[in-house]
């Protein structure tokens, strides 16, 4: 959708907002029910580069007026991303990851330390972050074994770009369960879920 606002047109939004959103947010549901599936999303919405499509329609379906969006260095470059999320979602963005409730990563191999983001307190652990995380596929990378609630036994996840230590920092993300960060992972075309109670472990070959 392109709209016009002080001379300035902004596209890329939902064409059928209502529809759209409860699509995205279906899949994601799905996903977060069974960490470790990949959950297929149609291209929906665009957003200024560095971020894909199922990055953008998720932006779009979970970020509103309320829940202020911090974005990586990939994200900020010229302020383009920040202008089209507050246009069509109304998101503030804020320079501090303490303080927001979503984060969009466009670049999942920069992804560091986790302890800059809110991750809830033992008495309000949902006032925590949900990263949304933008990588290259979730078959092609170093396989991730899964396991915990909404997974029986074993699930497989392999998703490219993402920092060699990535299960590191999720073994500390865990181990502070019931707070923490959940996570979402946005590929070309489908989403998967890591919530904060699925345990990682790499995948000897």
């Amino acid at each position: 959708m392109a709209m016009q606002s002080n001379d300035v047109i902004v596209t890329g939004g939902f064409d059928a907002p209502v529809f759209d959103a409860q699509s995205v947010f279906r899949a994601l549901m799905d996903a977060m029910a069974r960490p470790g599936t990949v959950q297929a999303i149609a291209p929906r919405a665009s957003a200024p580069a560095p971020l894909g499509s199922v990055a953008a329609a998720l932006a779009l379906t979970l970020c509103d007026a309320d829940t202020p969006v911090w974005l990586d260095s990939a994200s900020t470059q010229d302020g383009a991303v920040a202008r089209w999320l507050g246009f069509h979602a109304g998101a503030p963005v804020t320079d501090d990851p303490a303080a927001a409730a979503f984060a969009l990563i466009g670049d999942g191999a920069s992804l560091g330390s986790f302890d800059r983001f809110a991750r809830g307190t033992q008495d309000y652990p949902d006032r925590s972050a949900a990263l949304i995380v933008q990588v290259p596929d979730l078959t092609d990378g170093p396989a991730l074994t899964l396991t915990g609630p909404g997974i029986k036994h074993s699930a497989t996840l392999a998703p490219s770009g993402l920092p060699a230590r990535f299960a590191t920092l999720w073994a500390d993300n865990h181990a502070l369960f019931p707070r923490g960060i959940d996570m979402v992972l946005a590929a070309p075309g489908a989403v998967a879920a890591l919530p904060r109670t699925t345990r990682i472990a790499i995948t000897e070959n």
